[in-house]
Formats: structure tokens, sequence, C-alpha cells
């Protein structure tokens, strides 16, 4: 395929057996992999109360990646900034930037990471969302150097512009990302519905800015790429039937007899479509299906999931993207 950004979200995922610092380890390694390749960027998502997903702490997994790599671009992909007041995060991300110059991103989501149990455990407010535009605004300010909130600064982070980008698999973001002129990031990797149509809203409605002149758009969209077809498609089932363990199993470890009933059923059919857009195959037709969904998803950049079943695996099969799709870097 010709040359195209091509990035990474590492889930950071806690396999069966496997531990917290386990998949810590492997962030590291996925990163170096990726710095060495050629990829793009490599981001960490804000998750809570999920045994199999490590990036709670997004911004301390970040500074640990960091400190291992030399290169690559890291950041939050993204920061749920109703969780947080903007000035911690501007805080929080201004260390980053100042330890690590030109390589922190931070993309940011209004979703809350988390179930509703949970939310209150972060003393979250459920109506915070509705101020996610001008927190992201407030957030700005002090990046930049330049407060929304009198005699109020974010030390470390004023003047450090640390790029935003806004995350969303709805037309809520596309709208923001474009009045406020930011880069676009579509979570089409588990939300692919509005994929098309929440691009061509952003990009209809850009409003060039001080950060970006013309819209720049992310598409999310997972990866299996194995030595042969068939090795890529018993992964993906194996990705499918984990996705319905934590999401359906509430605690309870599905047989695989079970979690396949569960699939083949209309109600599993949801859990299917959140991984509609899977590029699976041997390298050729990983590269293929990028190719084609590049210009579906009218994106400048792509970030891809792994959806391997385990670290050697995952880092095999970023690999053998990295021989097949040209990276641009």
């Amino acid at each position: 395929m010709s040359p195209l950004p091509i990035s990474v979200l590492d889930l950071a995922h806690v396999p069966p057996g496997a531990t917290a610092a386990d998949s810590f380890a492997a962030s590291v390694e996925i990163a170096r992999l990726a710095e060495r390749t050629g990829y793009r960027r490599v981001w960490y998502a804000e998750h809570h109360n999920m045994p199999t997903i490590a990036s709670s702490a997004t911004s301390v997994l970040i500074a640990h990646v960091a400190a291992h790599t030399s290169s690559i671009r890291l950041g939050a992909g993204g920061v749920m900034l109703p969780n947080h007041s903007p000035l911690v995060v501007a805080e929080q991300f201004g260390t980053l930037a100042t330890l690590h110059p030109d390589r922190i991103d931070l993309g940011l989501g209004r979703a809350p990471g988390s179930d509703q149990n949970t939310m209150r455990a972060l003393r979250r407010d459920p109506r915070s969302a509705d101020t996610f535009p001008t927190d992201v605004q407030e957030l700005q300010g002090y990046l930049a150097g330049r407060s929304t909130i009198p005699g109020v600064q974010a030390v470390p982070g004023a003047g450090t512009h640390v790029p935003l980008f806004i995350l969303g698999s709805s037309l809520f973001g596309a709208q923001l990302a474009a009045a406020l002129g930011l880069p676009y990031a579509f979570a089409s990797h588990f939300a692919p519905q509005a994929l098309t149509q929440a691009v061509a809203t952003y990009r209809r409605g850009f409003q060039p800015s001080e950060q970006l002149a013309e819209p720049y758009v992310i598409a999310g969209v997972n990866v299996v790429a194995a030595d042969s077809s068939e090795e890529a498609q018993v992964m993906v089932r194996e990705a499918q039937r984990m996705r319905v363990t934590a999401l359906v199993g509430r605690g309870r470890t599905f047989t695989d007899v079970e979690a396949d009933a569960i699939l083949d059923s209309p109600s599993g059919q949801q859990i299917k479509q959140m991984s509609h857009y899977t590029a699976a195959g041997d390298p050729a037709q990983v590269r293929d299906y990028l190719e084609k969904f590049a210009v579906h998803a009218d994106a400048d950049e792509l970030i891809v999931a792994s959806m391997a079943r385990d670290t050697e695996a995952t880092l095999h099969s970023f690999e053998l993207l990295s021989q097949v799709a040209e990276l641009a870097g």
C-alpha cells in the first residue's frame, strides 16, 4: 500500500494467568517494536475497573514507556476528560512533555471509561460530560500558556503546546473537533456504525486553528496479521470469545462452546459487529484490507489495535504489518 502513517493502539491487555506487571512489560516491547519499524505513534486508553486492561493510570504508563524508548510519539487515546479536572490533566501531560519533548500526544474523550458504580467511585458527576467542550478549551488554554482561569497556570504545562486530539464514536466528537480545529480520531475499531458520517461531518465543518490548518482524521481498525489466513481467523475467533467473557460474563468465564453459542445467537451479533472493521489474514491480505479501509474511512492515518492472542502473537502481527505496509513513520 502507498505510504500512510500507521499507529498502534495498545490496549494493555492482561491475558488470563498474567499480571499487570506482565502487561506493562509487553507495552514496552510493543512500543520498542513500533519505534524500530516505523509506526507513527503508540496510544493508551483510560479504562477503569476492567481486570483485563491495565491502562487505568494512562499518564503513568506513558511515562514508563517513554523512559524505555527514545523517539516514537506516545500518548493517550484517550484520557476521559470528565473524570478529571483540566488543570490536573494539563499538569500531568505538561510534565510528560517537559520530560520527553516533541513526543507526547493527548487524545480526549468524554465517555466514563467505566460502569455506573465505577463512575461513583471516581467521584464523577453524571453531568460532567455536558461541560466537555468548555473543559477542552480550558485544558487547551493551560497548555498554550493562556489560561482561561484568572491567576491559574499549569506548572509544568504552560507553553508546552501538547497537541490535542478529539476522540469519538458519534457525530458529537466530529462536530467539536471541527469547531475547535483539532484532529479527530474515530473509534471504528469497536464502534463502527457512524464512521463515514462522522468523518464527513468533521471534514465539512472544520475550522482552521493555531494547531491545525487542515482537517486530519485518524481511524481505528483491528488487525491480526499471521503467517496464514487460517491462523489469523482462529485468533479473531479467540478474541471474540474473550470479548463475550468481558461484556457478558460478569465475573464468569465461558467455555469455548458456550462463547461460540453466544456469538452465533442473535444477541451475539452486536459483539461481532464491534469488530466489523478488522484486517485479518496473511500479510498481503491485511495490507490490501487496510488500503481499502483507509479510502473507505477517508483517513489521513490509521491506528491499529491487535486482536492477537498474546504478546508474542501481537508483536509478530505488528512486525508482519510493518514489512508490507510501507509505513510513512
